[in-house]
């Protein structure tokens, strides 16, 4: 038995990911080993997850996953974890399409307790019917309790608990409102001083006002049936991914402009090739002859000088991408491909001019869903969320690619694609299925 727990909310902005960073990092104090996972493609709470817990956050998402590789992940990663931590997506049953792919469709296939976070500022007795609501709506769905947020006085939590009496779902404390815990921007926050300052502050909040142990002990689950319907070679084939070394090599950015990047798609290269990082804004030159580059999204438009500025990689790209050198970018890192990124007043800094197109912040526009593209000996899943545009047809010789959306819509998203090129909005996701990918790499697409 362990505690085990899915984080969840009515809405969007009722303060489950606050919860979420405060109690890994409360729980990590008292000596817990804890592991965390993020329902959903995001990568900017699974960064926050790991500097809360210090040990990566995975990602678990019916949309990109097949429920086996789902379960699979859960059960090794949680093997030698006391605590595991969900954080859950947007309100509890919003998904994909309908439910599908929610919090709660999520929680409900690991058999997952589910904390609710209720914003309860402005509201008394009405939290009863609410409650109820989510309680009733799908009875498979365990509901082990509620933290009420911005309270600000035992008298008002008083009457929530008098609802929660009558709806029967537990009242299991009150957070009152705290200007410390604002994590900082999406943009300027990504593992930064300034974000383990707020996390240190939501853990003192939370243990200042919640009864920690008492959360434990109302999410213990016993999940060790299917832990051991796993067998070691499934793990393995599963998350193991064991280097093989001698083989390739394999060029990973990573630093504050490029840090999209799901474990599983690393630990899938691994068994394809060596792994090596360098900095795009660090680096002047690659640390090795590589057999494949990986550039992947992030913020290159916060860097804009400093990338323009590092003249001798981006001589080195494209000298490597001339001689056919593979290479998979996406989304800032396909920016970062381009003739040049234009930041939010038209300014353009020149990039690598791989790819004949160019970006800019100036015309911001939303583009956010679930994304596959048919390709020849299989599809490619993933996500897209940016607001850049860009303009140019890529090469003459990138071939169009159909790409769709969760309920199947045809959608008009760049894939960029040729014998040693990939590159795209997309964020791609092949830690399990790596068929596309293989293809491509042995040459056969």
């Amino acid at each position: 038995m362990k505690s085990q727990l899915l984080i969840a909310a009515s809405h969007s902005g009722a303060g489950k990911t606050t919860v979420t960073l405060g109690l890994l990092r409360a729980l990590r104090r008292k000596g817990y080993s804890i592991q965390s996972f993020k329902c959903g493609p995001d990568f900017i709470d699974p960064i926050h997850h790991k500097t809360a817990a210090g040990r990566d956050s995975i990602n678990l998402d019916r949309y990109m996953m097949s429920d086996t590789h789902i379960r699979h992940l859960y059960d090794h990663y949680a093997a030698d974890a006391d605590v595991c931590i969900t954080e859950g997506v947007m309100g509890l049953f919003d998904g994909a399409v309908k439910s599908m792919g929610s919090s709660a469709d999520l929680a409900k296939r690991l058999g997952l307790p589910v904390i609710l976070i209720l914003n309860a500022k402005a509201m008394a007795y009405t939290v009863a019917p609410v409650l109820y609501g989510l309680k009733k709506f799908d009875p498979d769905l365990h509901i082990a309790g509620v933290i009420f947020n911005f309270v600000e006085t035992a008298s008002h939590y008083r009457l929530l608990q008098e609802a929660c009496e009558d709806v029967r779902v537990p009242a299991l404390g009150y957070l009152p409102a705290n200007k410390k815990l604002k994590i900082p921007s999406r943009h300027l926050g990504l593992d930064t001083g300034d974000a383990d300052a707020a996390i240190e502050a939501a853990a003192d909040h939370l243990q200042r006002h919640l009864d920690l142990d008492h959360l434990l002990a109302a999410t213990q689950v016993d999940n060790e049936p299917a832990t051991r319907q796993m067998t070691a070679d499934q793990a393995a084939m599963e998350t193991g991914h064991p280097v093989i070394p001698g083989r390739r090599i394999v060029l990973v950015a990573r630093d504050a402009a490029f840090h999209f990047l799901y474990p599983e798609n690393i630990r899938r290269l691994q068994q394809w090739g060596d792994i090596h990082y360098f900095s795009p804004l660090e680096s002047t030159q690659l640390p090795l002859a590589a057999d494949l580059l990986y550039l992947p999204g992030g913020y290159p438009e916060l860097y804009l000088p400093r990338l323009a500025g590092n003249v001798p990689l981006l001589d080195q790209l494209r000298t490597y991408a001339a001689a056919g050198g593979r290479i998979i970018a996406e989304c800032g890192g396909m920016m970062y491909l381009g003739r040049s990124i234009a930041d939010e007043t038209g300014n353009a800094y020149p990039m690598a001019g791989i790819l004949d197109i160019a970006t800019g912040m100036q015309r911001k526009k939303l583009s956010l869903g679930y994304r596959t593209v048919l390709l020849p000996g299989g599809t490619a899943k993933g996500h897209e969320f940016h607001y850049s545009q860009f303009e140019g047809q890529g090469n003459d010789a990138l071939i169009p690619r159909e790409a769709y959306n969760a309920a199947g819509h045809r959608v008009d998203v760049p894939f960029f694609h040729t014998p040693s090129l990939m590159a795209s909005y997309m964020h791609l996701y092949w830690g399990e299925e790596m068929g596309f990918m293989e293809n491509w790499l042995n040459g056969k697409i």
